[in-house]
């Protein structure tokens, strides 16, 4: 097991000023969405990611209500491979007002993205901006008016289906909703699917959706919007994220995080029989942030002390601890959608992004 020190004042870790909650990729296909004024149609334009080593990331965090000082707002930022970099200051931001931005689910497609706000959800269109003369990306408020997520209190889980074409939402209240999209047409409404709704995840076929919060886990029928079956507890378990394997997989299974008092482990289910497989202790310290890499290859865990945990999803053996990523609680970590590295932000207003240095020889990072 490798295990490394990570110096925050690196090219690839910045401070942005406010306190993250939200981090994701943006994906290439959001660059042929913000040709504004350009005659070249999507299918003749390449994403910007494709021909260069730019990519772009979207950030959601602030101070929250009150007098703080520290604004609320969605930024996005650039990291360049060739140079492991994130750029110093954001390339846009886009201020929330009061309203804290919590969490954020980018549409698979690049059609923009959707965010949770204390008592509604937004959505949020990419805009085209110029930096030097060269195309970058923002956000920008949009038309679109999400009414029937509007005045429904905190939604703590958002997430899209692989296709973008099916929205799942979960809230503090413990109402789990499911939508067609962009349409908005409900399809699941389910009023207490948990005390609260800590997570959702559909299943890359879109066939199930795993929801997790106090209590027993449930996997939804997508097609029939029905419960087909419940995740029990062992013991003194609590769930806290789940996450499906990816297509890329063989055999499908289902990925919980679960704390107890000796610390947090990831349980691995099996999506026919809906049987527990295995449990597999990984760290001492509370599981903050969950995640799945987009080959299937690896798992990892953040945790409250600012650590990043790497994962093998074979073996569900820790590959990789890397200490101190940042200095507060990992609120958020999401892979590139080639795998080649893991963005992470946290509490400490900081984002990094860690490159996978060798997928072949077991995901090993750099020291």
């Amino acid at each position: 097991m490798g295990k490394s020190n990570q110096n925050n004042d690196a090219s690839n870790c910045k401070k942005y000023g406010i306190p993250l909650y939200g981090a994701a990729w943006v994906p290439p296909a959001a660059a042929s969405t913000i040709k504004s004024g350009s005659e070249s149609t999507p299918e003749e334009t390449e994403p910007a990611a494709s021909s260069s080593s730019n990519y772009h990331i979207v950030l959601a965090g602030g101070g929250g209500e009150g007098r703080s000082g520290i604004p609320n707002a969605l930024l996005v930022s650039t990291f360049d491979f060739s140079s492991n970099s994130l750029s110093d200051q954001p390339v846009g931001k886009l201020g929330t007002g009061s309203d804290l931005p919590y969490r954020i689910a980018v549409h698979p497609g690049g059609e923009g993205l959707i965010c949770s706000l204390p008592k509604s959800c937004r959505w949020f269109d990419w805009d085209a901006i110029t930096i030097k003369d060269e195309l970058s990306l923002s956000l920008k408020s949009s038309e679109k008016v999400l009414e029937k997520l509007e005045d429904v209190g905190q939604q703590l889980a958002l997430t899209f289906n692989n296709e973008g074409t099916l929205l799942a939402v979960g809230g503090e209240d413990g109402k789990l909703r499911v939508f067609k999209w962009p349409d908005m047409d409900i399809t699941l409404d389910e009023a207490n699917a948990h005390a609260s709704v800590k997570d959702l995840d559909f299943s890359p076929d879109g066939n199930f959706l795993a929801s997790v919060g106090s209590g027993p886990g449930r996997i939804w029928k997508v097609a029939t919007a029905t419960s087909i079956a419940s995740l029990p507890k062992e013991n003194d378990e609590i769930f806290g994220f789940c996450k499906f394997s990816r297509s890329g997989d063989s055999n499908l299974v289902l990925y919980v995080t679960a704390m107890r008092s000796k610390g947090g482990s990831i349980v691995k289910w099996n999506t026919t029989s809906w049987k527990r497989i295995s449990s597999t202790h990984i760290v001492r310290d509370p599981i903050s942030a969950f995640n799945v890499s987009s080959d299937g290859k690896l798992l990892v865990v953040g945790t409250i002390q600012g650590d990043i945990w790497i994962i093998s999803s074979v073996s569900t053996r820790v590959q990789t601890v890397v200490r101190k990523v940042h200095l507060g609680l990992v609120t958020a970590l999401g892979f590139s959608q080639d795998s080649r590295a893991l963005l992470s932000a946290s509490l400490d207003s900081s984002a990094r992004v860690t490159l996978i240095k060798d997928k072949k020889k077991d995901g090993m990072i750099p020291p």
